[in-house]
């Protein structure tokens, strides 16, 4: 195994610090779609059919009790991963590392105990997303050639690393993205965890208060992440009577995901403070900010 690390971007003096990716990446165009949330969803529900991932999760998190919790962690260590700084990039990725090195796993059929940092996990999870977002983002609308797609998984090694990985852990290209799910697949199984896990995703626990408005909106685009799984995972699930957008197959999905797309989009043309979120706003400033006004 390669001890090679991948390198983080860096300009010269006085230049701003775009962070691992910058502004002309894949990573910024792609993680700043409105689609990218059901990209996360579907990750989540694909990375639940490795047991030994869904008993991590099961075993050393909470959330069964903190379901949006684990959802806005998620989504914030991607913002900052893709947006910020190369600091704020590397301290997240500390974090996370950090994290994972404390907890423990025991796999229930054989008794046996393992890392949560195991490699082959976090190269899992690792390409679960990676394909998630190439492969929703493309079915809704979002031009995305082949080698804007390479480009893309190659950027995303930076990004495992930051989690504990080697560069050579995880895919390099399509094609070995391609590979690495297909020789995962073997190990896959909807285990009573993963069925539990993919409920809390489906149909998490909403204030009855939200409930009425907010529960048919969160069925439809998580239940679009569903829809959305290769054809082998749903088959995994074995789930036939999932309600709603979750019993969608193939071109009904694809139409479903650019509707869903052409949607927020309008939303956001509408709503200017959700054109971009937060960190790519942050991200935007500092690039035009003058020199003297830079804190990078």
């Amino acid at each position: 195994m390669s001890t090679q690390r991948a390198p983080v971007r860096t300009w010269g003096q006085g230049g701003p610090d775009v962070g691992l990716f910058g502004p002309g990446s894949q990573s910024w165009r792609l993680h700043a779609d409105p689609m990218l949330g059901v990209a996360g969803l579907r990750a989540l529900l694909l990375q639940a059919l490795h047991p030994m991932a869904a008993e991590a999760v099961s075993q050393q998190s909470a959330f069964r009790e903190d379901v949006w919790g684990r959802l806005r962690r998620t989504t914030e260590f991607v913002a900052v991963v893709t947006f910020g700084t190369n600091a704020q990039a590397l301290s997240a990725g500390a974090h996370v590392r950090a994290i994972h090195a404390a907890m423990a796993a025991v796999d229930p059929e054989t008794g046996h105990g393992y890392r949560v940092d195991d490699p082959e996990l976090l190269a899992w999870v690792h390409s679960c997303f990676v394909d998630s977002v190439l492969d929703v983002l493309r079915r809704s609308g979002v031009h995305l050639d082949d080698e804007d797609a390479d480009a893309y998984v190659k950027e995303q090694v930076v990004a495992g690393t930051l989690v504990g990985l080697e560069p050579d852990d995880v895919p390099h290209d399509t094609e070995q993205l391609r590979l690495h799910l297909r020789d995962v697949r073997p190990d896959l199984r909807a285990t009573r965890v993963a069925r539990e896990e993919a409920s809390y995703v489906l149909a998490p626990p909403i204030p009855a208060r939200f409930a009425p408005v907010a529960r048919p909106a969160w069925s439809a685009v998580a239940g679009l992440a569903f829809a959305a799984l290769p054809s082998w995972a749903r088959r995994i699930y074995s789930m036939p009577d999932l309600p709603g957008a979750a019993a969608l197959h193939g071109a009904a999905t694809t139409v479903a995901l650019h509707t869903l797309r052409a949607s927020l989009r309008g939303v956001q043309g509408i709503v200017p403070p959700l054109r971009e979120g937060p960190h790519l706003r942050s991200a935007r400033e500092r690039l035009a900010a003058p020199p003297e006004q830079r804190d990078d």
